[in-house]
């Protein structure tokens, strides 16, 4: 396999088309190489249109959603990002390069091992990882100016709105198999956040994530 040539065809033919135009966030595209955070035996598949499996029961975001989040998120280089779960560690690396620092946190013991292994061998100098439990946020540097969360939720977690910034974006995946949506989440005043739509998608579920209340009989 050309590497590089499929590279460029996953930025042309998936991603582009797929309403990412932001230059800067395709060019980090070819300065991260994908094929370095997904498993050995999964390289192959590293630029397809899929979910890759990372191991404990966890998937790789699919390159067009990871392009997604980044354009919406607008990160600037001043920006304190928290991460919800490391996974391969390819978009903490996507997120390193383009903010100040990454706090990024993984529950599974497995994944914080590969993660950190695939983050150290890029070698990016501003990513704080930690193995835990963030479903409910991190108080550990809060606020941050930007949270992501890597697995999706039922509703929006008050607990980790409470985390942000002023000013400072979410994005998450809220709703429940088979109608989520991608969503940015911007924190106006203490008590005022404005909720933009993006996209729709599926996403397996964040672990621990806070539930809403339920109606019962």
């Amino acid at each position: 396999m050309n590497i590089e040539q499929a590279r460029a065809n996953m930025i042309e033919q998936q991603i582009r088309p797929w309403e990412v135009l932001d230059q800067d966030v395709l060019d980090l595209l070819y300065v991260v190489p994908r094929e370095a955070f997904v498993p050995p035996a999964m390289r192959n598949l590293a630029f397809a249109d899929l979910e890759i499996p990372i191991g404990e029961g966890e998937r790789m975001w699919a390159p067009k959603i990871e392009a997604r989040a980044l354009q919406a998120l607008a990160l600037h280089k001043s920006d304190r990002v928290l991460e919800v779960g490391t996974g391969s560690g390819y978009l903490t690396a996507l997120l390193a390069h383009r903010a100040a620092q990454v706090r990024s946190v993984e529950i599974k013991a497995g994944l914080a091992a590969f993660g950190r292994a695939n983050i150290e061998h890029h070698g990016v100098q501003n990513v704080i990882l930690e193995s835990g439990d963030a479903a409910r946020g991190w108080a550990m540097d809060a606020p941050y100016d930007v949270i992501v969360l890597t697995g999706s939720v039922p509703a929006l977690p008050k607990s980790i709105l409470g985390q942000l910034a002023p000013g400072g974006r979410l994005f998450a995946v809220v709703g429940e198999a088979p109608i989520m949506t991608a969503q940015l989440v911007t924190r106006l005043a203490p008590e005022s956040f404005r909720t933009t739509g993006l996209f729709e998608t599926v996403l397996a579920p964040l672990e621990n994530c806070e539930q809403p209340p339920r109606f019962r009989f």
